[in-house]
């Protein structure tokens, strides 16, 4: 009985699920075009009629992983309180990490540029959707507003490393690391001051005590 043929379609999806696979193992410079056709067990032409080329297939992986990406973590800090969506947030990049790690591993482990302008548009997007919520929280609690971007920054880039490093050693589980990650980050700002200062800045500006006058 001869096999079906896939349709057009069908034959796109399957490129790019084992392109995927390819690039999240070999890495972008590591594969090849004629290695995605054999895994498909196809010709080479086939790949670049559907893709233009290794460069194209790669294109659409990360943008496809962007998307998922980005919708899950929109999603997550939609609702709740400050804290609540902080925690969710760090759940929901922990949880990406967890079941599409093919995924996770191309958008932050391969070396090329494309890679590198992805992921830091995606942790650019967290990064304003959390300026937002900080900015809101700021200006209810007396804080400057216009900082809200800095700590954004700080919270995007601490939860992004620690899932980068719980790719690797995924322990404890990823409810345990989220709800570490933001106790760090929520009892460090629920004691924020209003004007910090580096330790040895505190000790310019200190008035002099008695005993340092007449000395």
């Amino acid at each position: 009985m001869a096999r079906q043929r896939m349709t057009g379609k069908q034959r796109r999806e399957q490129l790019i699920s084992i392109g995927r696979s390819a690039f999240a193992e070999q890495g972008f410079d590591g594969t090849s075009v004629e290695d995605i056709a054999a895994r498909a067990k196809v010709s080479k032409p086939v790949v670049y009629e559907h893709f233009g080329g290794k460069e194209g297939l790669y294109a659409v992986v990360v943008d496809r992983e962007m998307q998922d990406l980005e919708r899950r973590i929109t999603e997550s800090i939609s609702t709740g309180s400050w804290r609540e969506r902080i925690e969710q947030a760090a759940l929901a990049l922990l949880t990406y990490v967890e079941e599409e790690t093919d995924g996770f591993m191309i958008l932050v482990r391969d070396p090329s540029s494309k890679q590198d302008r992805a992921f830091s548009t995606l942790l650019n997007t967290a990064v304003s959707q959390v300026s937002h919520i900080l900015g809101t929280a700021f200006t209810h609690r007396g804080f400057d507003e216009n900082l809200a971007v800095l700590y954004a920054q700080a919270l995007v880039g601490m939860v992004s490393m620690t899932a980068q490093w719980w790719l690797d050693e995924r322990q404890p589980a990823k409810e345990v690391v989220a709800a570490h990650v933001v106790n760090l980050c929520w009892n460090g700002l629920s004691k924020l001051e209003t004007s910090p200062k580096l330790g040895s800045q505190k000790l310019i500006d200190a008035p002099a005590t008695p005993d340092q006058t007449e000395a």
